[in-house]
């Protein structure tokens, strides 16, 4: 896919993924410029009258106009914002980039038993559809027998609220708990507001989580370093 360019805008559901973004971009040579938009997935769990075509089309008017901003990249971080793009025909050509893509190229690079974490139930069922249909692009089409998904339960709204410090121990607790009940499984979280948690419990235990963050690392070295 060639190399960044200068200017990266970066689209989030909530100001809490600025700083993971951040993070693995540290290292290079890029302006980053963030769009951060919450009232979106608010509106789309609590209006019954806004639907997900509403929710779509203001996802592309978002997109489109990030691409008028004169960015040279969009990369979108919101898993529920990544579903909905999926649905918009965009026409600036600005590239759009997704921050679940190359985690999921991993996934399906290293086919082992695994249990896919979440925290907002919301983003489950479009997440899982996008992992198998770009296993199934691989040749990876089974790789659905070898996943298992566990949300953890009143925790999204946590972090939604701002309650960092406590979403973390909820989180960094279920962990644990998975990893207690099965040593020998491959853990992986799958949203970005929880890699700060994975990252703690794998300095605890001594057990790779895998998440998001670090496969946009692994992808950002082999394009820009």
């Amino acid at each position: 896919m060639g190399s960044f360019k200068q200017r990266v805008g970066c689209l989030h559901a909530h100001h809490s993924n600025i700083a993971y973004v951040e993070r693995a971009f540290a290292l290079y040579e890029v302006e980053l410029e963030h769009f951060v938009d919450p009232a979106l997935m608010y509106r789309v769990s609590s209006d019954p009258d806004f639907s997900a075509a509403d929710a779509s089309r203001k996802v592309e008017e978002q997109l489109e106009w990030m691409g008028q901003s004169g960015v040279d990249v969009i990369l979108i971080t919101c898993t529920n914002y990544i579903v909905l793009a999926e649905k918009v025909q965009l026409t600036i050509p600005t590239p759009v980039i997704t921050l679940d893509e190359p985690f999921f190229h991993e996934i399906c690079d290293d086919l082992l038993p695994r249990t896919l974490v979440f925290t907002n139930p919301a983003t489950v069922e479009g997440t899982m559809k996008r992992l198998y249909h770009i296993a199934a692009l691989l040749g990876k089409p089974d790789i659905s027998s070898l996943i298992e998904v566990k949300v953890v339960e009143h925790a999204f709204e946590l972090i939604m609220q701002g309650r960092k410090d406590e979403y973390m121990e909820v989180l960094a607790r279920a962990l644990h708990e998975l990893i207690e009940a099965d040593p020998d499984r491959t853990l992986a979280v799958a949203q970005l507001s929880m890699v700060d948690a994975a990252l703690q419990v794998e300095l605890e235990t001594g057990q790779a989580i895998g998440n998001p963050l670090r496969s946009l690392m692994n992808l950002l070295e082999d394009w820009l370093g």
